[in-house]
C-alpha cells in the first residue's frame, strides 16, 4: 500500500467500497462517497490481522467471537 488512496479492485459499482493508504506507520481507511469525512488509522499490526482473517476461511467467525466479547465486556 502506498500514500495515495485505493480502491479496491473487486469494487462493485454501487458506490459501497472503502479506499486505503499508507500514512508513515498507520494504515488508514475512509468512505470512498465521503473523501472529506472520517479517516480511520490503524497500526500497521492491527491492519495486517485484519487482512490476515479476511484471508482465512474462518476469519468472519473469529471477528464475530470477538466483536461479542467485547460488547458483553462493556457494562450496560
Amino acid at each position: 500500500m502506498d500514500s495515495q488512496w485505493r480502491k479496491s479492485t473487486r469494487s462493485g459499482s454501487n458506490g459501497a467500497c472503502v479506499e486505503a493508504r499508507s500514512a508513515g506507520c498507520l494504515a488508514q481507511v475512509r468512505d470512498s462517497k465521503e473523501s472529506a469525512g472520517v479517516v480511520l488509522s490503524f497500526s500497521s499490526s492491527a491492519w495486517n490481522a485484519f487482512l490476515s482473517d479476511l484471508k482465512c476461511e474462518t476469519g468472519c467467525i473469529r471477528f464475530a467471537d470477538a466483536q461479542r466479547k467485547q460488547d458483553q465486556a462493556q457494562p450496560q
